[in-house]
């Protein structure tokens, strides 16, 4: 007969296996059911007469003759020129993270290794300004945007989201800088570089987990962001998120939901790429510093 520890044991197993199969289900059905949905018309995924409609394509096969149909995504990217949209975000984006990285490292790497009182009261105040809503910043903006009749361009949305992402980045890299020694600063020093060769030469190089994985939280807030990019770009320059948005139509105008379901499944897949091919870098870069008290 199995012993009290093993049948505890053969329990917990249990237990513990159920969760995570529950967790996936919670987790990644949603996902899954979109992507599923994307290639069915409206009557079968939004079906209200019968769920299963969605997985059997009753009406898609009537209106289609096939069981999947991409007229979604035919809608989105061809008629509605989502393409548009998504260089767009990628404009936006691609500038936020770089000049979010450029001025947090430089500015993390000074107040780690600054022993002056003003460095942490300039990380409260970052602080204070990262817990502020959205939307106070960006009624802030908006004024001198119309008076000098910057509104609606890329430039300006990139000014909002960096402010709004430094003091993010700043913390994060800060705390990284924190966890390497000193001496490897005083050691290349000594050796005859600058400051600014050692840090590019010497901390950069050891840190650079944390930069990516800084870097990648700085990605995701700026392109799953609606408020800022929905009130600062016009229609021209709109990014992905409130063009999705515009695809569920308004009170006085009728959308179209499956070009939105197919745009959302598009959406999603430049992150699972990116999460995947930094996967490594993520991992080390959390588990290296960031997270530590």
């Amino acid at each position: 007969m199995a012993s009290a520890s093993e049948r505890r044991s053969i329990s917990l197993i249990i237990f513990s296996t159920g969760f995570v199969v529950l967790w996936l289900i919670i987790a990644g059905g949603p996902f899954l059911w979109t992507v599923w949905g994307s290639f069915k018309v409206d009557g079968d995924f939004f079906s209200k007469a019968d769920w299963r409609n969605a997985l059997t394509g009753v009406r898609t096969i009537e209106e289609t003759g096939a069981a999947f149909t991409g007229g979604g995504y035919y809608g989105a990217w061809i008629v509605n020129d989502f393409s548009r949209n998504f260089m767009n975000t990628a404009v936006v984006v691609f500038f936020t993270v770089i000049i979010s990285l450029t001025i947090g490292t430089l500015g993390g790497y000074a107040l780690a290794r600054s022993g002056r009182k003003y460095a942490f009261w300039l990380l409260m105040a970052a602080l204070v300004f990262r817990a502020m809503p959205h939307i106070t910043l960006v009624s802030g903006y908006m004024l001198p945007f119309f008076e000098w009749n910057l509104w609606g361009r890329h430039a300006t949305t990139i000014v909002v989201l960096t402010a709004i992402n430094q003091p993010f980045t700043l913390w994060m890299l800060h705390s990284f800088f924190l966890n390497i020694p000193k001496d490897l600063d005083e050691s290349a020093m000594v050796d005859g570089c600058t400051r600014f060769q050692a840090f590019r030469h010497v901390i950069i190089p050891v840190m650079w987990p944390g930069v990516i994985t800084t870097g990648l939280f700085s990605f995701l807030l700026a392109y799953n962001d609606f408020a800022v990019t929905s009130m600062l770009l016009s229609q021209e320059n709109q990014t992905m998120v409130p063009r999705i948005a515009s695809f569920l139509g308004s009170v006085r105008e009728q959308g179209n939901m499956m070009y939105a379901v197919a745009a959302v499944v598009s959406a999603m897949v430049p992150l699972f790429f990116l999460v995947m091919f930094f996967q490594r870098q993520i991992v080390s870069g959390l588990t290296s510093g960031a997270v530590k008290g």
